[in-house]
């Protein structure tokens, strides 16, 4: 069996590497930083996939930053309760009011399209976002595509770029997991030793 498709997705994932832009990247870093620092709390949001991912950086962001982070797909309960009841559109906005975000909080926001009203799609990332504007918080993103509704209202937003049309939802979500790595490596963020590097 050729191992074409295994070579061409890791040149694809190399070139995504090198055309990530390590300016907006610095700025989420030192951004996210500031916002911890100020005393702010971290309020990660992710859909599918990168709901699975937004638990595992509230952990690394928790547990290497010292920042208090919190996600609302951790409480599966409060969320389906919330969707049943009130509808999806809604289900991370209200849990964002009822955490009482504020404007020394941040919201970073995984996402592959970034969420977008006209095509209806992620409008819970949406609404959260709009809520965020509102109160003042700091909105960050990791997306894809062309950063979508994330993009146009975060003060800093890494888009992973699109190398093959075909392969843009993992790429994405890939490169998420790379980026928010570095970021809990980062000078600006980093306060604990991760496990394996501080064994002897």
């Amino acid at each position: 069996m050729s191992d074409a498709f295994v070579r061409d997705y890791l040149e694809e994932s190399v070139r995504v590497l090198r055309e990530l832009d390590a300016g907006m990247v610095e700025r989420l870093a030192t951004g996210l930083g500031s916002a911890r620092d100020g005393g702010g709390r971290l309020f990660i949001l992710g859909v599918g996939g990168s709901a699975g991912h937004a638990s595992h950086a509230v952990n690394d962001f928790r547990k290497l930053c010292a920042f208090e982070a919190y996600t609302p797909t951790d409480n599966v309960s409060e969320l389906t309760a919330r969707v049943n009841d009130e509808g999806w559109d809604t289900s991370f906005s209200e849990w964002l009011k009822v955490s009482r975000l504020g404007k020394a909080d941040a919201v970073l926001v995984f996402s592959v399209g970034g969420g977008s009203k006209e095509k209806n799609v992620s409008n819970n990332l949406v609404l959260a976002l709009e809520h965020a504007k509102t109160v003042g918080a700091r909105i960050f993103g990791i997306v894809g595509k062309d950063g979508g509704f994330t993009g146009r209202v975060a003060e800093a937003c890494v888009i992973v770029p699109t190398v093959s049309p075909d392969r843009i939802t993992p790429h994405t979500e890939g490169m998420a997991a790379v980026i928010w790595h570095l970021l809990v490596s980062h000078p600006a963020l980093k306060r604990a030793a991760t496990k394996w590097e501080s064994v002897k």
